[in-house]
């Protein structure tokens, strides 16, 4: 029989007018400016702001709070690099046979490739995972059994906005690299069989020289329709 919920009372701090608009103002600011970046410095980023990010992260709204999610930082250069050569490979095949010449289009203003050298380059790469399904131990006989997630997919890709805000609002710069198929990442970092790799997050400062390519948002009102 499912447990009685339990409540609390609601931490919540009612703001002035002027302080919703001057918070929000500067929220929109900030992340207006953010961009994906693909070339980056080697300096090391304090791990605290990394921590930090996943923490914010980890707050997101969840189906039934199952939180299903895990957030894999690698710094050590050897892994990165095992990652970068696998990568490649997948884009590699990707880019010269997998996808259709409509595709290749929609990337070119981008100007990107199957080369990944970002993966090396950022001092810390984040792999965001997605439990497909929970494991729950048996406390009588120790087995494992399967317990269901309820829209994973959705909570972990609001998980990830959190983690892409927190991180820009740090002073960090980001790229949201998605290789297709992305199994190896499991295997390489040796996640359990529930985990899908959801995407791989490169972080750090921009290079002196980085650049972006010159693109432009939607407006406003071409995203949002009032009723």
């Amino acid at each position: 029989m499912p447990s009685k919920p339990k409540f609390q009372r609601l931490d919540f701090e009612r703001l002035s007018a002027v302080e919703q608009l001057r918070r929000s103002d500067d929220f929109a600011r900030c992340l207006l400016r953010r961009r994906s970046v693909r070339h980056f410095s080697r300096e090391p980023v304090p791990s605290a702001l990394i921590e930090n990010a996943i923490r914010v992260a980890g707050a997101a709204p969840s189906g039934a709070n199952q939180q299903p999610w895990t957030f894999v930082v690698i710094s050590d250069p050897a892994l990165k690099r095992e990652i970068r050569i696998a990568a490649e490979a997948e884009e590699k095949e990707s880019y010269e046979r997998r996808m259709s010449q409509e595709w290749l289009d929609a990337l070119a203003p981008l100007g990107t490739d199957w080369r990944k050298p970002h993966i090396e380059d950022a001092p810390c790469v984040i792999v965001v995972f997605r439990q497909a399904y929970g494991l729950r131990k048996d406390a009588e006989t120790g087995e494992e059994a399967r317990v269901m997630h309820y829209y994973s997919e959705e909570s972990v890709g609001i998980a990830v906005g959190f983690l892409l805000a927190a991180l820009h609002i740090s002073g960090l710069a980001t790229l949201t690299h998605t290789p297709s198929p992305m199994k190896f990442l499991r295997e390489i970092l040796d996640r359990p069989a529930n985990e899908r790799a959801y995407v791989l997050i490169p972080v750090g400062y921009p290079a002196e020289d980085a650049e972006a390519p010159a693109i432009t948002k939607k407006p406003l009102e071409e995203i949002m329709i009032r009723r």
